[in-house]
């Protein structure tokens, strides 16, 4: 109950509380790294994708933070009459703070405070649907919480004990922390339960040889409507930060091309705070069996560049950057002519692409077939009859699409593999290629 209470202290109900004030601070000394230009707009709609109102906004200058505010004193006195005197409930800062920081501006302005940390929290909070991501959610949310417990309580004296017992036994604080604890240890255990299914599934995966390619990129970069396209999905795609948060993962129902299994991630951010990562091991993993990632690129955005370097960052953090990556530019169909002419010439080893036109797709499957397979082959095989197990890995593949008995008694099969599995298959005795002749030659017969 306390935990809940302590969790219920510290969420932002958008129901309740609907009126927000931003409070953009570009810091020169954290400033270590180029930033985006477009990150106010970033920042604005990760508060409206938490479903808040924005009923104001503020943009400030400073050199360094200040430890006990993080604001400075000059900064904080401009702002006190144009804050307190409006009807603003919360204030959200696009810095991760303490929590005495957070203590401190909250006495100073007397409304709520939250940073960006808490404010990705609340979000993945709305957005996680399986059972897997909402202990994810809820893990990060406690690991934050843990050292914010002091906020939670004004009344922090010892707890009496019962008839006979002097001792002053531990305060509320003591006990809730002791509580976060034990249900951080009880989440920490279920996900590796989790974990090790997951493992199960990747076995069975290998073992069925099907082929996994991850979609990985900036959030609302257009990963989910391309995921909903080369699997024809209907997984929900908004225009929102964050609006894909479970992975999914759904297998190529197209026959024309082989078994491959796609997988949504949840979409990367600048400046992700390091629990988050931690606590999304589980989903993050999925990527480090990937045998080819897809990196989706918002082609139009202006900062494009510098998301590629942030995700190429984290995926450097994961420890993914050595599987292959092909970078797919969506949103193609909002860039000039003209201007999508020089891009593609500049680079012509990476795909251009809208995922709501299916019709482009043709060089992007191209690519991946030739990555994941070395190219494919598509003709007839014939097989001894004690290759049963072959045959049935075939089928169980999807690649067969078409099967006929010789003569003598041989299996024969049209069928659509990768030339490397192929190549595999043909050093086994009594596996090998048919000419299209000899079949119709049986056919006839």
């Amino acid at each position: 109950k306390n935990i809940f209470k302590i969790l219920l202290m510290n969420s932002v109900d958008a129901n309740e509380i609907k009126k927000a004030f931003l409070l953009f601070i570009n810091v020169e000394s954290l400033n270590e790294k180029t930033k985006l230009e477009n990150a106010f707009d970033e920042f604005e709609s990760l508060v409206v994708s938490s479903g808040l109102i924005i009923h104001g906004s503020k943009c400030l200058k400073q050199t360094a933070p200040v430890i006990n505010t993080f604001i400075t004193k000059g900064n904080l006195e401009n702002l006190r009459n144009q804050i307190i005197q409006s009807d603003v409930e919360i204030i959200i800062i696009n810095h991760e703070l303490s929590a005495s920081q957070t203590r401190n501006l909250e006495k100073f302005f007397n409304k709520r405070v939250i940073d960006k940390t808490e404010l990705i929290l609340d979000i993945f909070a709305t957005r996680a649907s399986s059972h897997i991501g909402k202990l994810q959610v809820e893990l990060a949310q406690l690991k934050h919480l843990s050292t914010r417990l002091i906020r939670g309580w004004t009344h922090l004296e010892r707890q009496k004990g019962g008839i006979g017992l002097r001792g002053p036994g531990e305060t509320q604080l003591e006990t809730d922390r002791r509580l976060i604890n034990k249900r951080i240890k009880r989440l920490n255990q279920r996900l590796e339960k989790s974990h090790k299914q997951r493992e199960i599934n990747r076995y069975s995966r290998k073992k069925s040889r099907n082929k996994l390619v991850a979609l990985v990129g900036y959030t609302n970069a257009g990963k989910t409507t391309l995921f909903n396209k080369l699997t024809e999905s209907s997984q929900l795609a908004e225009d929102k930060l964050f609006a894909t948060l479970d992975s999914v993962t759904r297998k190529n129902k197209n026959p024309k091309y082989g078994p491959i299994l796609f997988s949504d991630t949840v979409g990367f951010i600048s400046d992700l705070p390091t629990q988050l990562v931690e606590s999304f091991k589980a989903t993050l993993d999925e990527l480090k069996t990937a045998d080819l990632l897809l990196h989706v690129v918002d082609s139009h955005d202006v900062d494009y560049k510098l998301k590629i370097k942030e995700v190429n960052n984290i995926l450097n953090d994961i420890g993914v950057m050595n599987i292959p990556q092909i970078i797919v530019n969506n949103k193609c169909d909002l860039i000039d002519a003209s201007k999508l002419d020089i891009l593609k010439f500049k680079k012509n080893e990476e795909v251009f692409i809208s995922a709501q036109d299916d019709n482009e797709f043709k060089d992007l499957r191209a690519k991946i077939n030739n990555l994941l397979f070395n190219g494919m082959y598509q003709g007839w095989i014939s097989m001894e009859n004690n290759m049963g197990n072959i045959r049935s890995s075939l089928f169980d593949m999807g690649c067969v699409k078409e099967e006929k008995v010789s003569e003598c008694g041989k299996m024969l099969a049209k069928i659509k593999i990768g030339n490397d599995e192929l190549n595999e298959l043909l050093n086994l005795k009594g596996f090998e290629l048919c000419l299209d002749e000899d079949i119709l030659l049986i056919s006839t017969k």
